[in-house]
Formats: C-alpha cells, structure tokens, sequence
C-alpha cells in the first residue's frame, strides 16, 4: 500500500495520541484536515493492508500486579498455521511472530499470575504437540518507545516528538 500524505499525516497522529474521546475519528479529522468519515476509512484500510497491526491501549502490566513473560516454541513448518491458531485463543497472548531461528513462533503473554501463564503454556503445547515452549520472563524491565515520524511537509508528530526513542527501566 502506498502512503499520502493523508495517511502519514494520520499516522502521525495516532501513534502515541490516539485521542480518547467519543468520537475519535472526527478528532483525528480534525488534526489531519479530514472528514471523521474519510479518517476512519483510512485507518481501516490501512489497518486491512497491514499497515496498522493493532490500535489498543499499551499499559505497565506490573503496575496493575499482573506478570508477562516472552515464549518461545519450534514449530514445524507445516504446522505453523495451527499453533498459531491456538496460541491466539488466549486474550492474555499480546502479539505473536514467526523468526527465521530453530525456535521460530515467538509470542508475549500477559496474565494475573505465573500459575495463570503456566496454565496457559500447558495448555497450548498440549493442544498442539509442539512440545516445550520456552518461557522467559523479563529479569529487568526496559521501555523503549519509538515514533515513526512520517514527512509530508506537516512538521513534527503530533505529540511534539521528533520521532526519537526514549528509555525506561
């Protein structure tokens, strides 16, 4: 999919601000020079060609007392489909991802508790016959927060960032 102006202009603007209002659309219309109608429609086409991947809510799962932890499994090839399937069942998994590594699905899960995620890697190892899903949960934690600043003659994001990272611990 190509990009317009249009499009990075909204990209911009729901990246790190995506407005919690009653009528988002029509605020994002309004900080890109679009109708709410014309901006939904972008945002669902590029969500539809893959350009967006998922618009949600990113929140510190420690601060609410709940754990996380990143998997990983070797699947065979021709099973890849079906274990990511069952993988995605769970509304604890956050994202999955297949790499070119022995052990090629990778996914995150957030839970109340290890015993939940336990259960959760249990059940899905049992459910596929993949066998072993390595759990490794973070011994440190580090937020990097990157913004991708789209040009088209529009100036910074809409946020005031130029689009550089940031780090927590």
């Amino acid at each position: 999919m190509n990009l317009d102006n249009a499009d990075k202009r909204i990209l911009n603007v729901i990246q790190t601000g995506f407005p919690v209002v009653p009528r988002p659309y029509e605020a994002i219309g309004e900080q890109t020079g679009l109708s709410e109608a014309e901006a939904f429609t972008r945002v669902m086409n590029m969500k539809k060609n893959g350009v967006i991947r998922r618009i949600g809510a990113s929140y510190d799962s420690r601060g609410l007392h709940f754990t996380s932890t990143l998997c990983a499994v070797k699947v065979p090839p021709d099973m890849i489909e079906a274990v990511v399937s069952a993988i995605n069942r769970y509304h604890e998994v956050t994202h999955n991802y297949e790499r070119n590594h022995p052990y090629n699905v990778w996914f995150t899960v957030i839970a109340e508790s290890k015993e939940r995620i336990r259960q959760i890697l249990d059940e899905i190892s049992a459910d596929t016959g993949v066998g072993e899903i390595r759990n490794m949960p973070a011994l440190k934690n580090f937020k990097i927060r990157v913004d991708f600043k789209f040009k088209d003659g529009a100036g910074a994001n809409a946020n005031g960032s130029n689009g550089g990272g940031e780090e927590e611990e």
